[in-house]
This record gives structure tokens, sequence and C-alpha cells, in this order.
């Protein structure tokens, strides 16, 4: 007869091998901590075949949420490689100029409304005169709502879930006159790994890419190498999916203490992009308590390539995010304010 660990461990190989990464990682932390296994989450539906889609826009629908600092519009996007919800934040004061448009990815379970109040980045945007937009993972697309990095079909230009929100980025470009040259993305965990894919794929579009706790492209093609690259990182990390000849800068937020996805994650993503450059390392303390150690990289002409910041005793979380979002540390330095620095110091 199996022991409950060992039941338990059966069943988090069973999850990951149908794909519901999420679940299994809830069943091994709680099999570790001898707690009882969480309710099952229904079994992912299937992944789009891969296809080499184009950009074009079938449908578009919103509604405009009002609020006294700005516009929160919620909508639908429907492209040949699926349909998404998304939210837009429109900043007060917009009337019709060219603006720059950050696109943030949220993280699993989570959806635009938790990531916006999490990493408080519609505050910043109302501040500082910016567009957000928050494209929304399907649960039909994923039972986790994770965006889906890990299968070959959604890591590469021109196919699945990079297609979709490259051309929902491009529309919303398009509708609000978004300053071509100030376009960025960024996100958190698959968030975080979408991202990177995406500012691989299409280095030509967004001019900066900000990864939370994320992966890099490549790491994994399914939910077993998924799995072993969350735990202890990809074996062979892949080199960057550039097109143009051009790659994306990357500002990099990892804590030290992340047991769902493993830092070194964020060590592959950075030394992807920075080859034999040397780093500038610092270490401080935040405002409001933790230590970290920030690591520039820059190349032969001076021009920032790459930041890494490691958030020490930090686990999975937006650093120096709010506690009325999900996922967040209040005691890191701010992630949020550091990659908008990051991304406009580039304009």
């Amino acid at each position: 007869m199996k022991t409950p660990f060992e039941s338990m461990m059966a069943d988090a190989t069973r999850l990951t091998r149908a794909g519901d990464l999420q679940a299994a990682m809830a069943t091994i932390q709680a099999a570790l901590r001898g707690a009882p296994a969480p309710s099952p989450s229904p079994s992912p539906s299937p992944s789009p075949s891969p296809t080499n889609f184009d950009a074009s826009v079938i449908e578009v629908e919103a509604r405009e949420v009002a609020d006294d600092t700005g516009r929160f519009i919620a909508g639908r996007f429907n492209h040949p490689a699926g349909s998404r919800d998304y939210k837009l934040y429109v900043p007060p004061g917009y009337k019709g100029q060219p603006l720059p448009l950050v696109v943030m990815l949220h993280g699993c379970t989570q959806d635009p409304d938790d990531f916006a109040r999490g990493t408080r980045m519609n505050e910043a945007a109302s501040e500082r005169g910016f567009f957000v937009l928050y494209p929304a993972q399907a649960q039909s697309a994923n039972a986790s709502r994770c965006w889906n990095w890990f299968k070959h079909n959604h890591q590469r230009r021109g196919s699945g879930e990079p297609a979709l929100l490259a051309a929902m980025t491009q529309d919303v470009m398009t509708r609000y006159g978004i300053d071509t040259r100030r376009v960025y993305v960024a996100g958190l965990s698959a968030g975080g790994a979408m991202a990177t894919i995406l500012g691989d794929a299409y280095p030509e579009l967004f001019a900066a890419v900000g990864v939370h706790s994320g992966l890099p492209t490549g790491s994994a093609t399914n939910a077993q190498s998924a799995f072993e690259a969350m735990r202890s990182g990809a074996k062979q990390p892949a080199q960057p999916i550039a097109a143009a000849g051009r790659v994306a800068p990357v500002i990099v937020f990892h804590g030290d203490h992340d047991s769902t996805v493993h830092p070194i994650n964020g060590q592959h993503i950075v030394a992807a992009r920075t080859g034999a450059a040397a780093p500038q390392r610092e270490r401080a303390r935040s405002e409001n308590g933790r230590e970290y150690t920030r690591t520039r990289y820059r190349d032969a002409g001076g021009q920032l390539m790459a930041e890494h910041w490691i958030v020490h005793g930090q686990g999975h979380a937006w650093s120096g995010g709010s506690a009325t979002g999900s996922y967040t540390d209040s005691k890191g330095p701010d992630a949020t304010d550091e990659m908008l620095r990051f991304f406009f110091s580039r304009q």
C-alpha cells in the first residue's frame, strides 16, 4: 500500500503529464508540507495545432469602465490563433497624442484585474502617461490560465499565442496611435516566460522586455520538461529567437527563495543576451527591507543590454507589489518602477 506521500507524488506526476502544472506544483508542495492534497482542477483543453498564422484581425469588441484617473476598457480580440479577452488602461488626458504602451502578461490563476492591482501598473500609467494592455488567458486554452510557454507551437514567431498577442498589440497600437518606438512587454511567471518569447520573436515590435520569475525561450517543449525547468532550470538553455538581427534588451527580477520557478532561469534569460559582457554588480537594501543584488550588462558602446535583479529572501511574487493582488511581496524593491525606468530610458 502506498503512503500518503507516495500517493500525492503519483498524483503530481499524473497532473504534470496532463499539462496542469499549477495543480501539480500545489500537490508536490502539499506533500512536502504533509498537508492534504489540494482539490483537483479540470483537465486542460488541447492547444491549437502548430500553424503559421498571419496577424489579421477578425473582430474587436470593447466596452468602457470609467474611473477618476483614466479609463479601463474591457474587450475581446479575435484572431486565427484564437480569441482572448483583454483590459486596456487609457491614461487621463489622452487626446490622440502618441503615447507609450506596456503589455502586461499575468501569471497562472491570475487575470488582468488581479495583475493590475498587484503591480499597480495603472497607477504608474496615470502618473506618467502611458497605455497598459492586459491580455487575459482563456481557461479553455489552459485550465490554470497559464500562458502556454512550454508548448513548441507557442514559442515562435507567427504561431499560436505569440502571434495572437503580437496581433492584439498591433491592433491597439493602430487604434490609439501608440508611439511605435515605445512599446514594451512584461510578465510574471508563465507571463514572464511568454514575455521572453515575445521579445525574442518580435524584437522589432517590443523595444524592451521585463521578466519577473519567468523562464527563457525554449526551456521546455512539453509539460514534463516544463516541470523540470521550473524545478531546476533548463538543461540546455536556448539562444534567443531573434528576428531582423535584433535582440530586445531585458530586465529580469527573481526571488532567490522562489520554490515555484528556480532562480537559475533568470540567469539563463540574461546570459542568452549578454554573452561575454562584463557584469557591474551592486548589493543594496530596499526601503521596505529586502536586500537585493542588481547586475548590469552593457555592450561595447556602453548601451545597457540587460539588468538582473535577485531579491534575497523573496519567493514567487512580484517585488514591491500590492497585497490587493495575488503573488506579490511588498518588502522588495519596486519591480514596476524599475521596469518602467529601464523601458523609458531607451526612448
